[in-house]
Protein backbone atom coordinates (compact mmCIF):
# COMPACT_ATOMS: atom_id res chain seq x y z
CA UNK A 1 0.00 0.00 0.00
CA UNK A 2 1.06 3.26 -0.36
CA UNK A 3 1.96 5.95 1.65
CA UNK A 4 1.56 9.72 2.19
CA UNK A 5 4.95 10.07 1.37
CA UNK A 6 4.77 8.78 -1.76
CA UNK A 7 2.72 11.68 -3.23
CA UNK A 8 4.70 14.23 -5.73
CA UNK A 9 5.68 17.39 -5.13
CA UNK A 10 2.84 18.79 -8.13
CA UNK A 11 0.33 16.42 -6.00
CA UNK A 12 0.80 17.95 -2.83
CA UNK A 13 0.93 21.46 -4.43
CA UNK A 14 -2.89 20.41 -5.67
CA UNK A 15 -3.49 19.07 -2.69
CA UNK A 16 -2.71 22.60 -0.60
CA UNK A 17 -4.86 24.53 -3.30
CA UNK A 18 -7.84 22.72 -2.76
CA UNK A 19 -7.36 23.26 1.15
CA UNK A 20 -6.66 27.08 0.07
CA UNK A 21 -9.50 28.03 -1.97
CA UNK A 22 -12.00 25.58 -1.29
CA UNK A 23 -14.01 26.61 -4.32
CA UNK A 24 -11.48 25.27 -7.47
CA UNK A 25 -11.34 23.78 -10.57
CA UNK A 26 -7.87 21.32 -11.38
CA UNK A 27 -7.39 21.61 -14.78
CA UNK A 28 -5.16 18.35 -14.25
CA UNK A 29 -3.85 16.36 -17.85
CA UNK A 30 -4.30 12.76 -17.04
CA UNK A 31 -1.55 10.70 -15.26
CA UNK A 32 -1.06 13.58 -12.71
CA UNK A 33 -3.24 11.89 -9.68
CA UNK A 34 -6.24 14.32 -9.39
CA UNK A 35 -8.00 11.65 -7.80
CA UNK A 36 -5.47 11.33 -4.36
CA UNK A 37 -5.24 14.66 -4.22
CA UNK A 38 -8.60 15.09 -3.99
CA UNK A 39 -8.66 11.99 -1.62
CA UNK A 40 -6.35 13.32 0.58
CA UNK A 41 -7.20 17.18 0.84
CA UNK A 42 -10.95 15.60 2.21
CA UNK A 43 -9.19 13.26 4.16
CA UNK A 44 -7.21 16.12 5.82
CA UNK A 45 -10.08 18.73 5.56
CA UNK A 46 -12.53 16.09 7.48
CA UNK A 47 -9.91 15.30 10.08
CA UNK A 48 -9.94 19.06 11.15
CA UNK A 49 -13.62 19.41 10.98
CA UNK A 50 -13.61 21.81 8.24
CA UNK A 51 -16.36 19.48 6.18
CA UNK A 52 -18.58 17.16 7.14
CA UNK A 53 -20.12 15.39 4.75
CA UNK A 54 -18.67 14.72 0.66
CA UNK A 55 -20.53 14.19 -2.65
CA UNK A 56 -18.40 13.09 -5.28
CA UNK A 57 -20.10 12.79 -8.51
CA UNK A 58 -18.65 11.23 -11.50
CA UNK A 59 -19.11 9.13 -14.64
CA UNK A 60 -20.70 6.16 -14.02
CA UNK A 61 -18.12 3.34 -14.47
CA UNK A 62 -15.51 5.70 -12.63
CA UNK A 63 -18.07 6.02 -9.38
CA UNK A 64 -18.89 2.49 -9.70
CA UNK A 65 -14.68 1.12 -8.75
CA UNK A 66 -12.10 4.23 -9.01
CA UNK A 67 -12.56 6.08 -6.55
CA UNK A 68 -13.18 3.54 -3.58
CA UNK A 69 -10.59 1.78 -5.37
CA UNK A 70 -7.96 4.64 -5.21
CA UNK A 71 -8.85 5.64 -1.45
CA UNK A 72 -7.89 1.91 -0.51
CA UNK A 73 -4.91 1.98 -2.49
CA UNK A 74 -3.04 4.50 0.10
CA UNK A 75 -2.29 4.22 3.63
CA UNK A 76 -3.60 7.66 4.51
CA UNK A 77 -6.79 7.59 2.39
CA UNK A 78 -7.46 3.91 3.46
CA UNK A 79 -9.67 4.72 6.55
CA UNK A 80 -12.24 6.76 4.28
CA UNK A 81 -15.64 4.95 4.37
CA UNK A 82 -16.57 5.04 0.27
CA UNK A 83 -20.58 4.49 -0.02
CA UNK A 84 -21.25 3.80 -3.38
CA UNK A 85 -24.87 5.48 -4.46
CA UNK A 86 -25.41 4.00 -8.66
CA UNK A 87 -27.60 1.33 -9.17
CA UNK A 88 -31.62 0.92 -8.76
CA UNK A 89 -33.78 3.78 -7.11
CA UNK A 90 -33.13 1.31 -3.81
CA UNK A 91 -29.97 0.82 -4.24
CA UNK A 92 -29.51 4.40 -4.09
CA UNK A 93 -31.38 5.29 -1.18
CA UNK A 94 -29.90 2.09 0.89
CA UNK A 95 -26.35 3.44 -0.16
CA UNK A 96 -27.02 7.31 0.74
CA UNK A 97 -28.40 6.08 4.34
CA UNK A 98 -25.25 4.40 5.20
CA UNK A 99 -23.10 6.48 7.66
CA UNK A 100 -19.79 6.98 5.37
CA UNK A 101 -17.19 9.58 4.47
CA UNK A 102 -18.18 9.87 1.11
CA UNK A 103 -20.49 9.51 -0.94
CA UNK A 104 -20.43 8.68 -4.97
CA UNK A 105 -22.80 8.85 -7.32
CA UNK A 106 -23.17 9.16 -10.82
CA UNK A 107 -23.28 12.34 -13.15
CA UNK A 108 -27.01 11.27 -14.29
CA UNK A 109 -28.74 11.03 -10.93
CA UNK A 110 -27.87 14.26 -9.56
CA UNK A 111 -31.22 15.61 -10.64
CA UNK A 112 -33.03 12.78 -8.51
CA UNK A 113 -30.50 13.44 -5.43
CA UNK A 114 -31.33 17.10 -5.37
CA UNK A 115 -34.97 16.62 -5.76
CA UNK A 116 -35.11 13.72 -3.13
CA UNK A 117 -33.54 14.85 -0.08
CA UNK A 118 -32.86 18.04 1.86
CA UNK A 119 -29.39 19.16 0.87
CA UNK A 120 -26.67 18.09 3.78
CA UNK A 121 -23.01 17.77 1.50
CA UNK A 122 -20.90 20.55 2.30
CA UNK A 123 -18.69 19.61 0.24
CA UNK A 124 -18.82 18.42 -3.26
CA UNK A 125 -16.29 17.01 -6.17
CA UNK A 126 -17.05 17.10 -9.48
CA UNK A 127 -14.37 14.44 -11.64
CA UNK A 128 -14.85 15.55 -15.25
CA UNK A 129 -16.47 18.39 -14.93
CA UNK A 130 -16.55 19.00 -18.13
CA UNK A 131 -19.88 17.15 -18.43
CA UNK A 132 -21.36 20.35 -16.44
CA UNK A 133 -20.80 22.94 -19.13
CA UNK A 134 -24.03 23.03 -20.80
CA UNK A 135 -25.83 25.27 -18.65
CA UNK A 136 -29.15 24.19 -20.09
CA UNK A 137 -29.02 20.59 -18.79
CA UNK A 138 -30.79 19.36 -15.99
CA UNK A 139 -27.67 18.07 -13.92
CA UNK A 140 -26.35 21.73 -14.30
CA UNK A 141 -29.55 23.21 -13.25
CA UNK A 142 -30.11 21.27 -10.11
CA UNK A 143 -26.31 21.63 -8.81
CA UNK A 144 -27.00 25.38 -9.17
CA UNK A 145 -29.70 25.25 -7.11
CA UNK A 146 -28.46 24.29 -3.86
CA UNK A 147 -24.31 26.09 -4.09
CA UNK A 148 -25.45 28.10 -1.76
CA UNK A 149 -25.55 25.52 0.56
CA UNK A 150 -22.24 23.69 -0.28
CA UNK A 151 -18.98 25.27 1.23
CA UNK A 152 -16.80 23.73 -0.91
CA UNK A 153 -17.01 23.28 -4.81
CA UNK A 154 -14.18 21.07 -6.22
CA UNK A 155 -13.55 20.65 -10.08
CA UNK A 156 -11.62 17.93 -11.75
CA UNK A 157 -10.81 17.87 -15.53
CA UNK A 158 -8.36 17.02 -18.06
CA UNK A 159 -10.11 18.87 -20.49
CA UNK A 160 -12.20 21.27 -19.25
CA UNK A 161 -13.03 23.57 -22.10
CA UNK A 162 -13.05 20.65 -24.74
CA UNK A 163 -14.88 22.72 -27.40
CA UNK A 164 -13.40 26.01 -27.01
CA UNK A 165 -13.77 28.41 -24.17
CA UNK A 166 -17.91 28.83 -24.70
CA UNK A 167 -17.51 25.80 -22.37
CA UNK A 168 -16.00 27.69 -19.02
CA UNK A 169 -18.99 29.40 -18.59
CA UNK A 170 -21.20 26.81 -16.80
CA UNK A 171 -18.85 24.94 -15.03
CA UNK A 172 -16.86 28.28 -13.12
CA UNK A 173 -20.96 29.64 -12.48
CA UNK A 174 -20.45 26.31 -9.88
CA UNK A 175 -17.70 27.72 -8.07
CA UNK A 176 -18.41 31.86 -7.90
CA UNK A 177 -22.12 31.92 -8.78
CA UNK A 178 -21.31 33.92 -12.15
CA UNK A 179 -18.83 36.16 -10.21
CA UNK A 180 -16.09 36.62 -13.19
CA UNK A 181 -17.67 35.42 -15.98
CA UNK A 182 -21.00 36.81 -15.24
CA UNK A 183 -24.49 36.05 -13.97
CA UNK A 184 -25.89 34.23 -17.07
CA UNK A 185 -24.57 32.35 -19.70
CA UNK A 186 -26.10 35.21 -22.13
CA UNK A 187 -24.05 37.96 -20.60
CA UNK A 188 -21.20 35.85 -20.44
CA UNK A 189 -21.30 35.55 -24.12
CA UNK A 190 -22.43 39.16 -25.25
CA UNK A 191 -19.17 40.10 -23.07
CA UNK A 192 -16.58 38.15 -24.93
CA UNK A 193 -18.06 36.69 -28.14
CA UNK A 194 -19.31 37.89 -31.61
CA UNK A 195 -22.77 35.78 -32.95
CA UNK A 196 -22.63 35.07 -36.31
CA UNK A 197 -25.37 36.62 -38.64
CA UNK A 198 -27.82 33.96 -38.29
CA UNK A 199 -27.43 33.69 -34.44
CA UNK A 200 -26.07 30.11 -34.27
CA UNK A 201 -22.50 30.23 -33.53
CA UNK A 202 -20.56 32.22 -30.95
CA UNK A 203 -16.85 33.49 -32.27
CA UNK A 204 -14.35 34.64 -29.23
CA UNK A 205 -13.79 38.42 -29.72
CA UNK A 206 -9.76 39.65 -30.37
CA UNK A 207 -8.02 39.65 -26.72
CA UNK A 208 -10.99 38.21 -24.95
CA UNK A 209 -9.33 34.56 -24.40
CA UNK A 210 -6.33 37.02 -22.43
CA UNK A 211 -9.74 38.48 -20.00
CA UNK A 212 -10.98 35.00 -19.50
CA UNK A 213 -7.74 33.69 -18.60
CA UNK A 214 -6.98 36.24 -16.30
CA UNK A 215 -10.27 36.40 -14.86
CA UNK A 216 -9.93 33.01 -13.93
CA UNK A 217 -6.33 32.48 -12.59
CA UNK A 218 -6.95 32.53 -9.02
CA UNK A 219 -9.77 29.22 -9.26
CA UNK A 220 -7.58 27.19 -11.57
CA UNK A 221 -4.74 24.93 -11.01
CA UNK A 222 -3.21 23.59 -14.48
CA UNK A 223 -1.21 21.09 -14.55
CA UNK A 224 0.37 19.17 -17.51
CA UNK A 225 1.97 15.76 -17.65
CA UNK A 226 4.35 16.79 -19.91
CA UNK A 227 5.61 19.07 -16.94
CA UNK A 228 6.01 16.39 -14.55
CA UNK A 229 6.21 13.09 -15.99
CA UNK A 230 8.70 11.31 -18.21
CA UNK A 231 6.56 9.19 -20.67
CA UNK A 232 6.83 7.37 -23.70
CA UNK A 233 6.70 8.75 -26.77
CA UNK A 234 3.77 8.80 -28.52
CA UNK A 235 3.30 8.05 -32.10
CA UNK A 236 0.22 9.31 -33.93
CA UNK A 237 -0.86 7.94 -37.38
CA UNK A 238 -2.94 7.99 -40.21
CA UNK A 239 -3.67 4.59 -42.18
CA UNK A 240 -5.73 5.97 -44.77
CA UNK A 241 -8.65 3.71 -46.41
CA UNK A 242 -10.22 4.10 -49.56
CA UNK A 243 -13.91 3.37 -50.33
CA UNK A 244 -14.64 0.97 -52.76
CA UNK A 245 -16.11 3.32 -56.11
CA UNK A 246 -19.83 2.21 -56.00
CA UNK A 247 -19.55 3.22 -51.89
CA UNK A 248 -17.72 6.56 -52.34
CA UNK A 249 -20.20 7.38 -54.66
CA UNK A 250 -23.02 6.89 -52.71
CA UNK A 251 -21.31 8.37 -50.47
CA UNK A 252 -21.14 11.65 -52.16
CA UNK A 253 -24.77 11.25 -53.45
CA UNK A 254 -25.60 11.07 -49.48
CA UNK A 255 -23.78 14.27 -48.68
CA UNK A 256 -25.09 16.48 -51.87
CA UNK A 257 -29.20 15.54 -51.53
CA UNK A 258 -29.06 13.84 -48.28
CA UNK A 259 -31.21 11.15 -49.47
CA UNK A 260 -29.89 7.32 -50.59
CA UNK A 261 -30.92 3.77 -51.14
CA UNK A 262 -29.05 1.45 -49.76
CA UNK A 263 -27.72 -1.63 -51.23
CA UNK A 264 -30.53 -3.85 -49.11
CA UNK A 265 -33.25 -1.37 -51.13
CA UNK A 266 -33.61 0.41 -48.03
CA UNK A 267 -33.93 4.58 -47.98
CA UNK A 268 -32.11 6.75 -45.75
CA UNK A 269 -32.82 10.89 -45.62
CA UNK A 270 -30.82 13.33 -43.16
CA UNK A 271 -33.46 15.40 -41.86
CA UNK A 272 -30.73 17.55 -40.46
CA UNK A 273 -26.78 18.43 -40.25
CA UNK A 274 -26.76 16.65 -37.10
CA UNK A 275 -28.61 13.84 -38.68
CA UNK A 276 -26.39 14.11 -41.87
CA UNK A 277 -23.00 13.76 -39.78
CA UNK A 278 -23.85 11.00 -38.39
CA UNK A 279 -25.10 9.24 -41.30
CA UNK A 280 -21.86 10.01 -42.96
CA UNK A 281 -19.72 8.77 -40.12
CA UNK A 282 -21.95 5.39 -40.47
CA UNK A 283 -21.12 5.46 -44.06
CA UNK A 284 -17.35 5.78 -43.91
CA UNK A 285 -17.35 3.07 -41.20
CA UNK A 286 -19.11 1.08 -43.69
CA UNK A 287 -22.57 0.32 -42.44
CA UNK A 288 -25.54 2.73 -42.44
CA UNK A 289 -28.94 2.47 -39.91
CA UNK A 290 -31.95 2.71 -41.25
CA UNK A 291 -33.90 2.90 -38.28
CA UNK A 292 -33.13 4.09 -34.96
CA UNK A 293 -29.57 2.31 -34.52
CA UNK A 294 -31.49 -1.37 -34.52
CA UNK A 295 -31.22 -2.10 -38.23
CA UNK A 296 -28.26 -1.11 -40.09
CA UNK A 297 -27.43 -1.93 -44.00
CA UNK A 298 -23.99 -2.95 -45.20
CA UNK A 299 -21.97 -0.52 -47.18
CA UNK A 300 -18.38 -1.55 -47.40
CA UNK A 301 -15.43 -3.44 -45.28
CA UNK A 302 -12.89 -1.16 -46.43
CA UNK A 303 -12.29 -0.73 -42.88
CA UNK A 304 -12.49 -4.23 -41.60
CA UNK A 305 -10.01 -5.18 -44.04
CA UNK A 306 -7.76 -2.54 -42.96
CA UNK A 307 -7.94 -3.43 -39.68
CA UNK A 308 -7.46 -6.91 -40.42
CA UNK A 309 -3.94 -6.16 -41.96
CA UNK A 310 -3.14 -4.30 -38.92
CA UNK A 311 -3.33 -6.89 -36.73
CA UNK A 312 -1.38 -9.63 -39.07
CA UNK A 313 1.08 -7.13 -39.29
CA UNK A 314 1.58 -6.56 -35.59
CA UNK A 315 0.87 -10.12 -34.85
CA UNK A 316 1.68 -11.17 -30.94
CA UNK A 317 0.84 -7.70 -29.85
CA UNK A 318 -2.41 -6.86 -27.40
CA UNK A 319 -4.49 -4.36 -29.61
CA UNK A 320 -7.16 -1.59 -28.18
CA UNK A 321 -9.90 -0.81 -30.83
CA UNK A 322 -12.29 2.25 -30.05
CA UNK A 323 -15.61 2.15 -32.39
CA UNK A 324 -18.43 4.45 -32.82
CA UNK A 325 -21.23 2.42 -33.61
CA UNK A 326 -23.27 -0.51 -32.57
CA UNK A 327 -23.07 -1.52 -36.00
CA UNK A 328 -19.20 -1.17 -35.80
CA UNK A 329 -19.46 -3.39 -33.08
CA UNK A 330 -21.23 -5.87 -34.44
CA UNK A 331 -19.34 -6.39 -37.80
CA UNK A 332 -15.70 -5.99 -35.97
CA UNK A 333 -17.40 -9.46 -33.64
CA UNK A 334 -18.13 -11.30 -36.86
CA UNK A 335 -14.62 -10.50 -38.41
CA UNK A 336 -12.56 -11.02 -35.27
CA UNK A 337 -14.48 -13.61 -33.03
CA UNK A 338 -11.71 -13.80 -30.88
CA UNK A 339 -11.98 -10.08 -29.57
CA UNK A 340 -13.14 -9.15 -26.11
CA UNK A 341 -15.49 -6.11 -25.62
CA UNK A 342 -14.74 -3.95 -22.96
CA UNK A 343 -17.96 -4.09 -20.31
CA UNK A 344 -18.85 -3.62 -16.58
CA UNK A 345 -17.20 -6.34 -15.08
CA UNK A 346 -13.49 -5.18 -13.35
CA UNK A 347 -11.97 -8.68 -14.26
CA UNK A 348 -12.46 -7.66 -18.06
CA UNK A 349 -9.40 -4.94 -17.52
CA UNK A 350 -7.77 -7.25 -15.10
CA UNK A 351 -7.48 -9.40 -17.64
CA UNK A 352 -6.26 -6.87 -20.83
CA UNK A 353 -3.68 -5.79 -17.92
CA UNK A 354 -2.49 -9.18 -17.40
CA UNK A 355 -1.68 -9.67 -21.43
CA UNK A 356 -4.32 -12.51 -21.49
CA UNK A 357 -6.63 -10.34 -24.00
CA UNK A 358 -5.24 -10.17 -27.57
CA UNK A 359 -8.01 -7.84 -29.47
CA UNK A 360 -10.21 -5.41 -27.10
CA UNK A 361 -13.00 -3.62 -28.30
CA UNK A 362 -14.39 0.09 -26.18
CA UNK A 363 -16.38 2.81 -26.72
CA UNK A 364 -14.66 5.62 -26.18
CA UNK A 365 -17.17 6.85 -23.56
CA UNK A 366 -16.77 3.34 -21.71
CA UNK A 367 -13.39 3.79 -21.45
CA UNK A 368 -12.73 7.35 -21.44
CA UNK A 369 -12.24 7.74 -17.73
CA UNK A 370 -9.71 6.38 -14.79
CA UNK A 371 -9.34 3.07 -16.18
CA UNK A 372 -5.67 1.91 -16.39
CA UNK A 373 -4.95 -0.09 -19.54
CA UNK A 374 -1.45 0.53 -20.23
CA UNK A 375 -0.02 -2.36 -18.85
CA UNK A 376 -1.95 -4.80 -21.19
CA UNK A 377 -0.32 -2.99 -24.84
CA UNK A 378 0.64 -0.30 -26.27
CA UNK A 379 -1.11 -0.21 -29.55
CA UNK A 380 -4.69 1.27 -29.84
CA UNK A 381 -6.47 1.88 -33.21
CA UNK A 382 -9.58 4.62 -33.85
CA UNK A 383 -12.24 2.28 -35.96
CA UNK A 384 -14.53 4.52 -36.02
CA UNK A 385 -13.98 8.95 -35.08
CA UNK A 386 -15.72 10.67 -32.85
CA UNK A 387 -16.42 14.75 -32.33
CA UNK A 388 -15.69 14.76 -28.86
CA UNK A 389 -12.22 15.56 -27.39
CA UNK A 390 -12.77 15.07 -24.08
CA UNK A 391 -13.41 11.28 -24.79
CA UNK A 392 -10.60 11.53 -28.03
CA UNK A 393 -8.10 12.00 -25.27
CA UNK A 394 -9.08 10.61 -22.87
CA UNK A 395 -9.02 7.13 -24.55
CA UNK A 396 -6.13 7.95 -25.87
CA UNK A 397 -4.12 8.46 -22.10
CA UNK A 398 -5.68 4.78 -21.22
CA UNK A 399 -2.85 3.78 -22.79
CA UNK A 400 -0.43 6.33 -23.07
CA UNK A 401 0.23 7.32 -18.94
CA UNK A 402 2.10 6.66 -16.47
CA UNK A 403 3.63 3.14 -16.35
CA UNK A 404 3.75 2.08 -20.20
CA UNK A 405 7.20 0.93 -20.67
CA UNK A 406 6.87 1.29 -24.46
CA UNK A 407 6.16 3.72 -27.07
CA UNK A 408 2.09 4.26 -27.95
CA UNK A 409 0.85 3.97 -31.30
CA UNK A 410 -2.39 5.59 -32.28
CA UNK A 411 -3.67 4.72 -35.48
CA UNK A 412 -6.33 6.38 -37.27
CA UNK A 413 -8.58 4.24 -39.79
CA UNK A 414 -9.27 7.60 -41.70
CA UNK A 415 -11.49 7.08 -45.18
CA UNK A 416 -10.64 9.37 -47.76
CA UNK A 417 -12.62 12.34 -48.77
CA UNK A 418 -15.02 11.71 -46.52
CA UNK A 419 -16.03 13.27 -43.16
CA UNK A 420 -13.54 11.51 -40.85
CA UNK A 421 -10.99 13.85 -42.19
CA UNK A 422 -13.27 16.86 -40.78
CA UNK A 423 -13.11 15.17 -37.69
CA UNK A 424 -9.68 14.94 -37.44
CA UNK A 425 -9.21 18.71 -38.34
CA UNK A 426 -11.71 19.49 -35.65
CA UNK A 427 -10.33 17.38 -32.89
CA UNK A 428 -7.12 18.94 -34.08
CA UNK A 429 -8.56 22.82 -33.73
CA UNK A 430 -10.10 22.00 -30.56
CA UNK A 431 -6.58 20.76 -28.95
CA UNK A 432 -5.57 23.69 -29.85
CA UNK A 433 -7.73 25.75 -27.71
CA UNK A 434 -7.77 23.52 -24.65
CA UNK A 435 -3.86 24.15 -24.70
CA UNK A 436 -3.28 27.21 -25.27
CA UNK A 437 -6.16 27.58 -22.38
CA UNK A 438 -4.18 25.12 -20.01
CA UNK A 439 -0.99 26.69 -20.54
CA UNK A 440 -2.20 30.87 -20.24
CA UNK A 441 -3.85 29.54 -16.63
CA UNK A 442 -0.61 28.36 -15.92
CA UNK A 443 1.86 31.30 -17.37
CA UNK A 444 -0.89 33.58 -15.41
CA UNK A 445 -0.75 31.55 -12.16
CA UNK A 446 3.21 31.92 -12.37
Amino acid sequence: MLSQSDLHEYQRKAISFIKREKRCLLAIEMGLGKTVSALTAISDLLDSFTIRRVLIIAPLRVANSIWRQEAASWEHTAHLKVSICTGSERERLSALMQTADIHVINRENVEWLVRIRSWDFDCVVIDESDSFKNSASKRFKALRKIIPDTSHMILLSGTPSPNGLADLWAQFYLIDLGQRLGRTVTSFRQRFFEQDYFGHTWSIREGSATKIYELLADKVLSMQSADYLQLPDRIDLVQRVDLPDKAMVAYQDFEKTLLSTLPDGEEVEAVNAAVLAGKLLQYANGAVYTDEHRNWSLIHDAKIDALAEILEANEGENILVAYNFKSDLERLQVRFPHGVVLDKNPETVSRWQRGEIQLMFAHPQSAGHGLNLQAGGCISIWFGMCWSLGSYKQFNARLHRQGQGRPVRIIHLIATGTIDERVMDVLSNKDAVQTNLLKALKSVLL
